[in-house]
This record gives C-alpha cells, structure tokens and sequence, in this order.
C-alpha cells in the first residue's frame, strides 16, 4: 500500500535497462522552491534517483525526495508553511523565548538566528533525524568556514547538516559539527553535481542562484550588494564547473528578482518556474534515447 506523500518507484517500459539518474538541487534560498517541478517531474515520469546531493535550499529539498516525499507533498507543505505569512507567524511565535534568561541566552539578533531550531519547526514532522533512514543515499553540501573547502555530509545526524548546509553568512548563526565551524554550502559549491557524476549514468544539476537583475542604472542598497554579488561569486563559481566538467543535464528554472528570504512568495516563484517541468522531461527523453540506442 502506498503511503501519502510517498511515491513508489516505476521504470518507465522500454525493453532495456533504463539508465540509473542522479540529481544536484543548488542552492538559491527561496529560489530554490523551484526544485519542486524538477521533483514533481521525476515523479511523473517514475524515475526515483539513485542518489541526491544538495547545496543550501537544495539540500533541504533533496533531503525531502530522499525521505520518500513526492513533490507534490512537499509543494503543498511549502505552501501551508514557508508560503502562508500567518503560519509563518505562528511557527516563529512557538519558537520564542519562554523567559528573560532564554531570551538574553539565546538572542534574536540578525545574522545569529538558529536554523536547527526554525528548520524543525517547519520541516514535515515526519522528516526522518539521521541519513540512514533516508530512502535515496543523499550528500548534504556545507563549508568549513576557517579551513576553507567544501564538505560532504553523507551519515549522522541530519537536521544539523541541513542547518549548517543552509546557514546564510548575516542571515543564520554558523554551525559546530565535529568540531568545525559550518556555513551555507552554497559558498562553496552552489550546484553540487560533480559528486554524482561516477554515481549515476545521467546527473541532472538545477541552479536556482539566480542573478541580480535591473535596467543597468539602479545603484543598489546595501543589503541588495550584500546578496548581489554573492550571486556573482557563485555565478562565476558554477561557470568555472561547467567549462571543467558539465552535468549531462543543466537546468536555471526562471527565478526573476526573487530574494533570497522571499519565501512568502512562493506561488510567484513556482508560476515563474513552471517551465522547468517540460524542459527536463524534454532533457531526459533525449538522454534516454541517446543511451538506448548506444
């Protein structure tokens, strides 16, 4: 019996042996809720990847799919939570402080907010705590702040990978894992699809960073330099990739001028990034046939 939310896995019929796929969800912040088309596509086509990697956003989306989650579960959570401002509320409401000393212990200043904590108030309950019960093999991609390089996470404890994987430099306190200081993955590597690439036949990487965008006049203030040229740090990251190694897919879903925190808007980001869905399954027929007929 199928359970809610959950999708079984069906091989499309071909008469071969279909070629097993792999897939990178970048990192992008609230961009990132374009992932779910890419989930909901793969779904659709039956196709369960054989594994996940994830950077930031990615990660906790990927981490979804891995738990067995269908992208339509995880659109219609998205939506009940991150996506509604008064569930917004609620949530961040039960997170308060119960005294003065909780309060003054740990603080609500800007760029030190917990993101355990907020992620396992908006994460499905049922999401499971360690990378073992994860249906998919899923790498979390986070950054060793003072020693300077990408790190993998692949066992232990999972809500303190998502944490340190998405803690955005100003926005998220940093996070302490064996001793390291952890900070958004996305610094790092921003669409992790080259850990996949000796794992599957075909990897697909999503790249939802996005770039600042305008008339070419507007000076921008300084929280949109902040998050700007993070984007062209990335941007310049991920192009550097694609000229040594490619991914056999490549996908920039349509993301706009959506910040990085814009999760409240959610249906805009989904109806800009509709397009998505057709361009992989497009992406896909072509990889399979090609490999078909090798």
């Amino acid at each position: 019996m199928q359970q809610a939310g959950i999708v079984n896995s069906v091989i499309p019929a071909t008469g071969g042996t279909m070629p097993t796929v792999a897939v990178a969800f970048g990192g992008g912040g609230a961009r990132g809720l374009a992932h779910i088309h890419v989930i909901e596509a793969l779904d659709e086509l039956g196709i369960r990847p054989v594994a996940i990697s994830g950077s930031s956003i990615g990660a906790i989306m990927g981490a979804g799919m891995a738990a067995g989650m269908s992208g339509e579960a995880i659109r219609e959570h998205a939506l009940m939570t991150v996506g509604n401002k008064t569930a917004v509320v609620s949530r961040i409401w039960g997170m308060r402080p119960q005294t003065v000393r909780d309060a003054v212990a740990k603080g609500i200043r800007i760029g030190q907010f917990n993101l355990e904590r907020i992620l396992k108030a908006f994460l499905p309950a049922d999401l499971p705590d360690r990378f073992a019960d994860l249906l998919v093999p899923m790498q979390v991609i986070t950054t060793d702040y003072y020693g300077q390089n990408e790190v993998i996470i692949t066992e232990g404890q999972l809500f303190p990978a998502l944490a340190a994987s998405s803690s955005i430099p100003a926005v998220f306190m940093p996070v302490r894992m064996n001793d390291r200081v952890m900070i958004d993955g996305g610094i790092s590597n921003p669409v992790p699809y080259e850990c996949l690439m000796d794992i599957a036949d075909i990897v697909i990487g999503i790249d939802v960073v996005g770039a600042p965008e305008g008339d070419g006049t507007h000076i921008p203030n300084r929280m949109e330099s902040i998050f700007g040229s993070g984007q062209l740090m990335m941007q310049t990251a991920i192009t550097l990739k694609l000229k040594i190694q490619p991914p056999h897919i490549f996908l920039r879903p349509a993301v706009g001028r959506t910040g990085v925190m814009d999760f409240l808007k959610a249906r805009e980001v989904l109806a800009m990034s509709a397009g998505v869905k057709d361009d992989l399954k497009r992406e896909l027929d072509r990889q399979f046939e090609a490999r078909l007929k090798a």
